[in-house]
């Protein structure tokens, strides 16, 4: 673990990344419906701290649909989603915004960086929400810039800032509130190959360093074949499930 990063990390969170429970994310029955089109139909799945998971399919199978309803971006019609043993569906409305803030990081295609901030602003900007305190702030958004390798582009903003560049500075931001699990969008699908590819690499790095679990719905055959697992979707269910060799 990152010497930075071990710095900002409460020791019991940390002794729970090493000990703790196994399970981090486990979804079951989970069902959604427009109308009469059936998006995600009846999934259940596990997955284990520390794990990198990719989900996969053709468009139009349910795969983002699904990421949104287990990071409570959305809400099932039926079906549970427990993150670190908490039902985040039976929290109120107030109480599961606050749970999705500290307990999950997102990663989207297109990097959502408010142009007027610099990158240091940008990543402290959950840190704002949650309610920690200015000095902490900026220490703790300084050490994920750093982690991904950023340190010395802080005080830039967006535009100043390479595609790949501005992708790192959102994986910071997800990151920055000690997440129990990051939830990434079609990550690399807006990124040149030699971005993509490093963007792969990190997430592999982040996961060695920080022991963050990791949910990724991709297109990308490559990133796929560098999670733990692959789940292949097709018309709302998990239809195949593989191994890879990392």
């Amino acid at each position: 673990m990152s010497p930075i990063y071990f710095a900002i990390l409460p020791l019991p969170v940390y002794f729970c990344t090493l000990i703790g429970p196994k399970r981090m994310l486990s979804v079951q029955h989970l069902t959604k419906k427009y109308a009469t089109l059936t998006v995600v139909n009846d999934v259940s799945l596990q997955v284990e701290r520390g794990e990198i998971i990719s989900i996969v399919g053709p468009s139009g199978a349910g795969k983002s649909t699904l990421l949104h309803l287990m990071g409570g971006l959305d809400k099932p019609d039926t079906g549970s989603v427990l993150i670190d043993n908490t039902d985040m569906l039976k929290l109120a409305p107030k109480k599961q915004a606050r749970f999705r803030n500290s307990h999950i990081g997102f990663v989207f295609q297109f990097h959502h960086l408010l142009p007027e901030f610099t990158a240091i602003e940008n990543v402290s900007m959950p840190l704002w929400i949650g309610g920690v305190g200015n000095k902490t702030v900026t220490e703790k958004a300084m050490a994920m810039l750093d982690l991904v390798g950023l340190g010395g582009r802080a005080q830039h903003k967006p535009s100043e800032l390479s595609g790949g560049e501005q992708q790192r500075v959102a994986i910071a931001r997800a990151l920055v509130m000690e997440p129990s699990v990051v939830m990434a969008d079609e990550p690399t699908g807006n990124l040149d190959s030699v971005n993509a590819a490093a963007v792969h690499h990190l997430f592999l790095e982040l996961r060695e360093k920080t022991g963050h679990t990791f949910v990724m719905v991709t297109h990308n055959e490559a990133l796929a074949k560098m999670t733990d697992r692959t789940l292949t979707m097709r018309d709302g269910k998990i239809v195949e499930e593989s191994k890879n060799s990392i």
